[in-house]
This record gives C-alpha cells, sequence and structure tokens, in this order.
C-alpha cells in the first residue's frame, strides 16, 4: 500500500479491527514492518529505513460498484441494486449505531463499495475515516479530509464540519448515480426535484415493463430511494435523515412487500362492482407499452370462463 501514509494506515487498520458487519469488507490480517539496510550512497554506505505495510483483506469477485455505473444508470437490474442500496445503507447505519464507538466514513463513493460474488456490497477503504465517541455529534476538522469532491457535503467544503451527516450526503449521492447515472447528481441539482423524480421513475419503470418484471411493489422501491437520496443531498445537513431513519424506511418496503395477497392494492372489475385480487394463474400481463407507461387493457379469464375486462 504504498499510496497511504503511515497515519491513514493505522488508522484503517484500527477501525478495520473495530467492525464485523455482512456489509463491512472483512479484514484477514496485516503486516506492518520495519528494517534497517545498507545501502550505497554517493559511493559510501549508510543506513536505510525501510517500513513495510499491508493490509490483507477478503477478496470480492463483483469488483467495485463505479464499474457498475454508466453514464445513464446502473446495469444492474433493479432487484440487485435495490439489494446493494439496502446493503450499503445497513453497512452504514452499523458504523454510526452498531459498532464500538461511532465511525463516519468520510470517503464514501462508489470505488470504495465492493461487491462479493452474490453481489451483496460491502463498504471499504477506512483510511479517512473518524472515531466518535457517544456524546461527540460533530466536529470541525483543522486539517482538510482528502477525500473526494463531489461526494463532499457543502458544511464541509465551506466550515469543514464533519458529522454523521457527511456520509449521509455521500450516500445520496451514490444513489443518485446509480439510478440516473454518473452525472446524475449535478443534473438533479439544476432540475426541480418532482420533476427529477418523475423523470429516474419513468426511467426505471420503462426498464421493469421491458423485463417483463414491473410489479407494484418494485415501482414504489424506486420512488422510495429516489425520494430519499434527494433527501439525504440536502444543503442543509439538519434536513437530511439520519442513517437509521433511512433503514427503517427501508424496511417498511420490505414489511410490505412481504405482506399477505389480501393486503395488496386491488384491481376493481369496470364491470363487476367488487374488488378483483391479482393472482399469478389468473392474469396474463400485457406485453405492449404505450406513452407514459399505460398497460394495454387485460383480460382476465376466471375458472367458469366469463370474462372480465380491467385497465392496470
Amino acid at each position: 500500500m504504498l499510496w497511504i501514509d503511515n497515519e491513514q494506515f493505522k488508522n484503517e487498520l484500527n477501525n478495520l479491527m473495530r467492525v464485523k458487519h455482512k456489509n463491512i469488507v472483512r479484514l484477514v490480517g496485516y503486516c506492518h514492518n520495519i528494517a534497517h539496510i545498507l545501502v550505497e550512497y554517493k559511493g559510501e554506505l549508510v543506513s536505510a529505513r525501510v517500513e513495510q505495510r499491508a493490509l490483507c483483506l477478503e477478496y470480492l469477485q463483483g469488483g467495485s460498484l463505479d464499474n457498475h455505473i454508466s453514464d445513464d444508470a446502473c446495469r444492474l437490474d433493479w432487484d440487485t441494486c435495490y439489494k446493494i442500496i439496502k446493503g450499503i445503507c445497513e453497512g452504514l447505519d452499523y458504523l454510526h449505531n452498531g459498532s464500538d464507538g461511532r465511525i463516519y466514513h468520510l470517503d464514501l463513493k462508489p470505488s470504495n463499495i465492493l461487491l462479493d460474488k452474490d453481489m451483496v456490497p460491502k463498504i471499504g477503504d477506512f483510511g479517512l475515516s473518524r472515531l466518535f465517541d457517544s456524546i461527540q455529534t460533530y466536529m470541525t476538522q483543522s486539517q482538510d479530509v482528502t477525500g473526494t469532491r463531489g461526494y463532499m457535503p457543502p458544511e464541509y467544503i465551506n466550515k469543514q464540519t464533519i458529522s454523521q451527516k457527511f456520509d449521509v450526503f455521500s450516500l445520496g449521492v451514490i444513489i443518485i448515480q446509480m439510478m440516473a447515472g454518473k452525472e446524475g447528481y449535478f443534473d438533479c441539482v439544476d432540475t426541480p426535484p418532482e420533476e427529477f423524480i418523475k423523470l429516474v421513475h419513468g426511467n426505471w419503470r420503462k426498464r421493469l415493463l421491458q423485463s417483463s418484471t414491473v410489479s407494484y411493489h418494485a415501482s414504489q422501491e424506486v420512488r422510495t430511494c429516489i425520494e430519499m437520496a434527494l433527501r439525504c443531498v440536502e444543503t442543509d445537513r439538519a434536513q437530511r435523515p439520519t442513517i437509521t431513519q433511512i433503514v427503517n424506511e427501508l424496511n417498511n418496503i420490505g414489511a410490505a412487500k412481504s405482506s399477505p395477497v389480501d393486503q395488496w392494492p386491488t384491481i376493481v372489475s369496470r364491470d363487476v362492482e367488487r374488488p378483483y385480487v391479482p393472482h399469478s394463474r389468473n392474469v396474463v400481463l400485457a406485453t405492449g407499452m404505450r406513452k407514459h407507461f399505460r398497460l394495454r387493457r387485460v383480460k382476465i379469464h376466471l375458472k367458469h370462463r366469463t370474462t372480465f375486462r380491467s385497465t392496470c
């Protein structure tokens, strides 16, 4: 690790030894060795100090998240994207609230999110992270954190203020890039929020329809994630949610998704004044797509051969 200085190495090692979570890169081992050797310098033998440092981390076959983000959006299907978003949030929640002392990452970005063979995300690179006690909520940094422009919140750029909302801002930028492409954050700054949400939600609905995986819950997940990401990048850090609030919101979506069929939104037939609960064996979804994402009228055939018509 020639690119990292001694302070960053000790900082990353210290924080990696504190954490253990499915969404945090696992430390396997480390090496920190100092040796003195004789070398020739200007025709004379002199003693030189050689310091060797290395961290051994688990191997993650999926590479980093930035390899999967294009100019338009994440190349992965929505279920995988959502799993990655939720996993990053759960890992960050653990750093902020579940480890021995709160850890603020301070350099969260797609290249620091690694994926295993099952596309489970793991947060890595703790060289710039900071350990906070249970009382301290924010600090003013006298020396710049050499993080990444574009993922730093305005309060740090302007006043070097560090708090848990630093990571929340970075998280919001990552989610926006996953859903709207690499330049998505800059697009959302110049676009009214409702218009941006409508645009991104509409683009993902197109993809869902084309892949024949459209569902009420997938559409809700898309909308929730983009709305949540915009709240994360609020200029005023007090207006951003905490990572715990974000995780709770995602868990609420999961609870609704696993609810019994009789709690799903119902489709009301035009011809019969009673609700009809969709069932995969009885409903043939439309394969075409019209402007504004309207589905074609579908026919629902019941066992007694009576035909009803409804519009999704």
